[in-house]
């Protein structure tokens, strides 16, 4: 090959490359705008948080096997063994997240929520060769502080929970989990097996806990059908569709990064449509959280560390 085609044809990989990583941001932007809407319905929907989680992922699961077969392909043991921890990640993040969301608001559910990239940055400096620099611990710190900031300035509030709170914490540090393991799954499954598999474990894990912890699951009224049928068309077939194909197509610090969409958007729903409000403080101190996590989660975009600063293991 002449240097004039080298030069051709590397140019064309790198159109290739930019072209799929605009399909993937796009994509990963759709998915997180709706997963908010889908927190805002959670908190709508007249019905434990559990007794959400398992309808919405019961009907979710029968959709997507559903969709395999149309496809020509099936459920099979390869798919649920390759999606299991990816599953159970999922199902501990929406018993605790729905559940969060109906004692606590939704913007505090979702700020914490937004800690994830702190997380899934330490798991990939463990498991993935990634260095933390100080200055990323440095701007965690703040970023917890922020979220501090943000609880404290809820209580008192009819709608603030302690209990809601840390189960939000739980929810946050499961769904770190499912970002990795659905990045993980490509050597194994298709975004759709995937996306298939976690939510059979979630449906069936969802189920258990219901009854383990004497959840009421009586059968949904048609009004909480049509929100569920709702809640499971956005957040699940299109949210989580969405970012299991997305998350193949670019860097996880990236699909990571972009969560940070679901404080903001879900706060404009919860103002617009639950009618909650934002003060000041907890507004200044969203701000600063959201860029906090925005300075962490940049430093983890694989830029070249700096030889100043000594890397933490």
């Amino acid at each position: 090959m002449t240097q004039a085609a080298s030069k051709r044809s590397a140019g064309a990989a790198r159109f290739d490359n930019a072209g799929e990583l605009t399909q993937g941001l796009l994509g990963a932007g759709l998915a997180v705008s709706a997963w908010a809407a889908g927190s805002v319905l959670a908190k709508a929907i007249d019905m434990g948080g559990m007794a959400i989680a398992v309808y919405r992922f019961t009907l979710f699961s029968l959709l997507m096997v559903l969709w395999l077969s149309s496809r020509g392909k099936r459920l099979s043991r390869h798919v649920l063994r390759h999606s299991m921890w990816g599953g159970i990640a999922l199902g501990v993040d929406v018993a605790f997240f729905f559940s969060a969301v109906k004692l606590t608001t939704v913007v505090n559910a979702t700020l914490i929520g937004a800690m994830q990239p702190i997380f899934v940055g330490v798991i990939a400096a463990q498991f993935f060769g990634e260095k933390i620099r100080r200055r990323d611990v440095a701007w965690s710190g703040v970023a917890i502080a922020g979220v501090v900031v943000v609880v404290l300035s809820s209580n008192g509030k009819p709608e603030w929970s302690l209990a809601g709170d840390l189960l939000a914490v739980g929810a946050m540090v499961s769904f770190g989990g499912y970002f990795i393991f659905s990045k993980q799954s490509k050597e194994h499954l298709t975004p759709t097996e995937f996306t298939a598999g976690t939510a059979v474990w979630t449906a069936g894990i969802n189920v258990v806990l219901g009854i383990a912890f004497g959840q009421d699951l009586s059968w949904p009224s048609a009004t909480n059908w049509g929100w569920l049928i709702l809640m499971t068309v956005l957040a699940g077939i299109v949210g989580h569709t969405a970012m299991n194909w997305s998350l193949v197509r670019i860097p996880l610090w990236l699909g990571s990064t972009l969560t940070l969409m679901i404080p903001v958007v879900s706060s404009l729903i919860a103002w617009a449509v639950l009618g909650e409000a934002l003060s000041l403080m907890q507004a200044a101190a969203a701000a600063v959280v959201l860029g906090a996590l925005f300075m962490v989660v940049r430093d983890q975009g694989g830029a070249e560390p700096e030889p100043a600063e000594s890397p933490i293991d």
